[in-house]
């Protein structure tokens, strides 16, 4: 286990320096920041002593490398658009982002494997096919247009909920939520269905497709002949068998909740990095997009190890499988 997990850090360090490498490479290609630091009235002498200031002079392979020896001891540099250390930026957006992506991932879980389950165990019945009719607008209709659909129906048209922001928050040291105020979940709620409509409907759809698979299996049969009961072969059974590969695409879906809260948050202008994102492309701020990508990166790169991981606590075939190997 310990020889595993040294050879996936070591792949996981390899895979955040391409992808530091490529993000930094094609960000700067993105603009020119000086052009909208100093505007079109500064002399050339101006913008190139700003430019040298900035180590923007340089050839690419030297900020490249300046970059990254940096980003290992936690600073990602300043940001051009608005002069502050890039790690405070993100340190003061995160709470926001974990605490939108957290919340959606956890009503995709909640709200997807039961209806899953139910899809597949009453496959015939009205309200399976309804859920299953009800899903294919979550696959097919793109996040911005259900948050834009939803800020019409329950901000403009019945005004119960907040079209935009975060609410009040509390502040525990650093760390800001409104999980614990009533504006600040009245303003969580539209943005986290809108993120997590996708992947409830995904993990609805996989779960019902596994578990019918699984149902259909010797085991399942023979467990019937035993006499056992439908509730001990259903969850006892099936839907063990099923949660390996759920919790593959889980865990693929929770990091792309992050990387693609992007969207969600500039609809309901919510103060997370992925806004912070949008932000920096429209003003070429290198540092800031760099920064973010190999956060993102990085998420996805744990993510899986996590992944990896939990299939030897759920599928015991896979430990008796290396331990035949290491003999």
């Amino acid at each position: 286990m310990l020889a595993f997990i040294l050879r996936r850090v070591l792949q996981s360090a390899v895979v955040l320096a391409v992808v530091a490498f490529i993000a930094f490479g094609l960000f700067n290609f993105t603009g020119d920041p000086v052009a909208f630091m100093v505007g079109q009235d500064a002399t050339i002498e101006e913008k190139a002593r700003l430019r040298a200031d900035l180590g923007l002079d340089r050839p690419y392979y030297v900020q490249f490398a300046r970059f990254v020896g940096n980003a290992i001891q936690g600073d990602f540099g300043r940001s051009l658009r608005q002069s502050r250390a890039v790690s405070t930026l993100l340190k003061e957006r995160l709470p926001a982002t974990l605490e939108l992506s957290t919340v959606a991932a956890v009503l995709a879980l909640v709200v997807g494997v039961p209806l899953g389950v139910y899809t597949a165990l009453r496959r015939e019945s009205w309200g399976a096919h309804f859920f299953l009719a009800a899903s294919l607008v979550g696959v097919s209709l793109p996040s911005f247009l259900i948050g834009i659909l939803l800020i019409l129906v329950f901000a403009v048209y019945l005004g119960w909920l907040p079209s935009f922001g975060r609410g009040e928050t509390i502040a525990f040291g650093w760390w800001t939520t409104g999980l614990f105020t009533a504006s600040g979940l009245k303003s969580l709620i539209l943005p986290a269905i809108t993120l997590s409509l996708f992947q409830m409907t995904l993990i609805m759809r996989l779960v019902r497709a596994e578990m019918l698979e699984v149902l259909r299996t010797d085991y399942i049969k023979f467990a019937r002949a035993r006499g056992l009961s439908d509730r001990a072969i259903h969850f006892g059974h099936a839907l063990k068998n099923t949660l390996v590969p759920v919790i593959t695409i889980t865990g693929l879906q929770l990091g792309a909740i992050i990387a693609f809260a992007i969207i969600t948050e500039t609809v309901f202008q919510w103060p997370g990095m992925g806004l912070l994102f949008i932000q920096a492309v429209n003003f070429a701020d290198v540092p800031v997009m760099a920064a973010y990508l190999c956060f993102i990166a990085l998420v996805f790169v744990l993510l899986n190890l996590v992944v990896d991981l939990l299939y030897y606590a759920v599928d015991p075939r896979l430990r008796v499988e290396r331990a035949v190997v290491a003999q």
